[in-house]
């Protein structure tokens, strides 16, 4: 019983979602994990990941949660530093290149980006899903420059939009912004799009 109350104390505070390896450290015994799984008081989302039943499925935290070195980025980081009110139809992730993940297969749900390992890490930052579980993202200037680096193949509505929007948000680091462009080899298309948007 007391093992029992621990998993639901440890879902709490996880905000519903507790993973074997967390339970563990815990102290928690995976026949406990096992016996509640199979009395229907807690689900198993896959192995080793399990979820108040009570709780919505955040797909944020699973999609990271299977793919551990995606960072989110371009429209669905956009979302994330509400440059768009639109929530993304398909999530977009950066990943290393040769980096495989069983994600690439599922085309409608996902879309990957692919950069050298030694970019891969620039900008990113933790923030909180709507859910309030922690996931990477990049921050808000190297999304910019992501966007704009890509444009061909995204909304360049929803870009553009954004752009407009990073230019109203109180504390945008244009010096942090072009150094990113530097870094990335665009610095005059950043400059480009700042100079018409003004």
């Amino acid at each position: 019983m007391a093992q029992k109350n621990l998993v639901i104390k440890l879902l709490k505070a996880n905000q519903g979602i507790l993973t074997s390896g967390e339970a563990k450290k815990a102290g928690v015994a995976y026949k406990t994990l096992q016996r509640m799984y199979q009395a229907g008081e807690i689900e198993k989302i896959e192995q080793g990941l399990y979820m108040d039943p009570n709780q919505m499925q955040d797909e944020y935290f699973l999609t990271q949660y299977r793919c551990k070195k995606g960072i989110f980025s371009h429209e669905t980081a956009l979302y994330f530093h509400d440059l768009t009110d639109r929530t993304p139809f398909q999530m977009m992730l950066t990943i290393p290149s040769g980096y495989n993940t069983r994600l690439l297969k599922d085309k409608e749900k996902y879309k990957f980006f692919y950069v050298v390992d030694k970019l891969h890490e620039i900008g990113k930052i933790t923030t909180e899903t709507p859910y309030g579980h922690s996931v990477h993202v990049y921050d808000i200037e190297r999304t910019i420059c992501d966007c704009l680096k890509r444009k061909d193949k995204l909304d360049l509505g929803l870009v553009t939009e954004a752009v407009k929007r990073y230019m109203r948000t109180p504390g945008a680091d244009y010096t942090q912004l072009l150094k990113y462009a530097e870094i990335f080899n665009i610095k005059e298309l950043v400059r480009n799009y700042m100079e018409m948007l003004v």
